[in-house]
């Protein structure tokens, strides 16, 4: 699905804004801190339910109003080229309106509300599924540099769009180990029966993970020879030691849970683990490096989803030019375009040689927005 339109309000500095956007490239320009990222995060907030920019939502209300607004409209994706019919069997995903609402904490209904086509929805997986979109910005080096949380995000967010029943292992896994760590911190003989939950619905994960991260390989091989000219390797790890089931390695950990009143082995401990040398990528990259791996790990996810399963999510483009050399980004904005997806790029200047002819042209000033 493409984002065809996008109506903001008091989103940062945006007062009020409402965008139509093209099928393929749309251009937002202007000066430092006009206002173009906090577009880019409204789009990324319809589907995914959070900011790509930080974690604490409630940053993103405009100074002294007691709510940010952001609805969007999907559309039908662009039309495709004769090589690029999607695999049999993929569905059809009809138009879909998807509204999310942030609410100053302590205010009467505090928090996070999202609709899906005027009902509440009861998961943010409902929004990922309406509407997939991922985002490149200047802080995508974090991906390699930072925790594992980051890359497991990662990881997840292309498991979801491929394994049925992911999303609901993931959550009776997440509710399972609340509930082992809760009874672990109160010194409670229940701890162990939560076990036989959290190790079924681990190792349900950690097969889906595997079977995407195997999937990955020639994708990553592909994109990270061409854009990073890096000799990478792309592994995973589990949480746990693969050679025993999941059920024994909680029996045997348990003494050492009780100790650290939280559980130290299983999925939500899982990493991607990206090599060089025979050496941790973020010990021996360069920032710029670094940029570039991590470049290479989202496009090279983008290329495997669409080829494998006709999914074309729309992708968020911040300044790509930034720390990128004239090479890298040729062969960036060559991979970009040939996804043939829907783009919302930003860029200091309207004239921009990464993409030429773009659909759509918006101009962000102190957090106006003109154009379309």
């Amino acid at each position: 699905m493409a984002l065809a339109e996008l109506s903001l309000q008091d989103l940062r500095c945006i007062e009020s804004a409402h965008l139509e956007f093209g099928p393929g490239i749309n251009l937002i320009f202007g000066a430092n801190g006009a206002g173009k990222t906090s577009i880019l995060e409204a789009a990324f907030l319809l589907g995914r339910g959070r900011s790509f920019r930080t974690r604490l939502s409630e940053r993103l209300i405009r100074h002294g109003q007691p709510f940010a607004r952001v609805v969007g409209k999907t559309a039908p994706e662009a039309a495709r080229g004769p090589s690029e019919a999607a695999p049999e069997g993929t569905p059809e995903q009809p138009p879909h309106t998807l509204g999310l609402e942030i609410r100053r904490e302590g205010a009467e209904g505090g928090g996070t509300v999202a609709r899906l086509d005027g009902a509440a929805v009861r998961s943010m997986a409902d929004l990922a599924t309406a509407f997939p979109v991922q985002a490149l910005d200047p802080d995508a080096h974090k991906l390699i540099e930072d925790s594992s949380a980051r890359r497991r995000r990662w990881l997840d967010w292309a498991v979801f769009h491929v394994e049925q029943g992911f999303a609901g292992a993931w959550s009776r896994y997440q509710r399972a180990l609340l509930q082992r760590n809760a009874a672990l911190r109160a010194g409670s003989r229940e701890v162990a029966a939560w076990e036989p939950e959290l190790a079924r619905e681990g190792e349900a994960m950690t097969a889906a993970r595997e079977r995407v991260m195997v999937a990955l390989q020639p994708y990553w091989a592909e994109v990270s020879a061409d854009l990073a000219g890096l000799d990478l390797t792309l592994g995973f790890q589990a949480g746990w030691d693969r050679s025993a089931a999941l059920a024994d390695a909680l029996t045997l950990s348990t003494p050492r849970d009780r100790e650290r009143r939280t559980t130290t082995v299983g999925p939500h401990r899982a990493d991607i683990t990206l090599r060089a040398r025979g050496k941790a990528a973020r010990d021996v990259l360069s920032r710029g490096q670094q940029k570039l791996a991590a470049v290479a790990l989202s496009l090279c996810q983008l290329e495997y989803l669409k080829r494998e399963h006709g999914l074309l999510p729309t992708l968020l483009l911040d300044d790509p030019s930034a720390e990128l050399d004239q090479d890298r980004l040729g062969r960036f904005i060559a991979r970009v375009k040939g996804l043939e997806t829907q783009i919302i790029v930003t860029a200091l200047e309207r004239d921009t040689r990464l993409f030429s002819n773009p659909d759509r042209v918006f101009h962000v000033e102190q957090g106006r927005v003109e154009g379309g």
